[in-house]
């Protein structure tokens, strides 16, 4: 749910396992076939891991980094793994690059660029996305919403951000 002054979109866990499976079915009728889905962790693990089920395909993760201040509602500075983990030995091939959103766009830019420069076996390279601002410098490939007014995504998850361990602990004690 977007709020009148178009600053934040609220997003159930149905409204995202629904962009999600949109997101499938536009990859599906581009006609593009990949080998292998890389995910950015976090915002991409959950798309990712729903996309590789629905193609059957190996997931890869590549741990990124920016928004770690103030629970998860600041950008600072980006880290970018050096490494990719993936079950089958080195990521080859055509690959299906997931993030959650191109906010700024410049993590997917720095990953791309990455990617190309220092992973010579990717043959092919595409990008998907749930959410485009439209302060992104990066358009993906494959997105399901634009959003003009670059409002803050609230996703179902990220109450998590600040739930320590000790609240489970008292919310779950009898």
């Amino acid at each position: 749910m977007l709020t009148e002054d178009g600053k934040h979109l609220y997003v159930s866990y149905d409204e995202y396992h629904n962009l999600v499976e949109k997101l499938a079915i536009k990859i599906h009728q581009s006609g593009w076939k990949f080998d292998t889905i890389l995910c950015l962790a976090r915002g991409g693990m959950r798309p990712g891991d729903i996309l590789s089920r629905i193609f059957d395909v190996p997931l890869a993760i590549m741990s990124t980094s920016s928004y770690r201040a103030e629970a998860g509602t600041q950008q600072g500075a980006l880290d970018i793994a050096r490494y990719i983990t993936t079950p089958k030995g080195e990521i080859a091939g055509k690959v299906l690059l997931v993030d959650d959103l191109a906010d700024t766009g410049h993590t997917l830019i720095k990953v791309i660029d990455q990617l190309k420069n220092n992973y010579a076996p990717i043959t092919e390279l595409r990008s998907a996305v749930l959410w485009t601002k439209g302060v992104s410098a990066f358009q993906a490939d494959y997105s399901v919403e634009h959003l003009p007014t670059n409002p803050w995504i609230h996703q179902p998850f990220e109450s998590y951000d600040s739930t320590r361990v000790e609240q489970l602990i008292a919310k779950w004690s009898v």
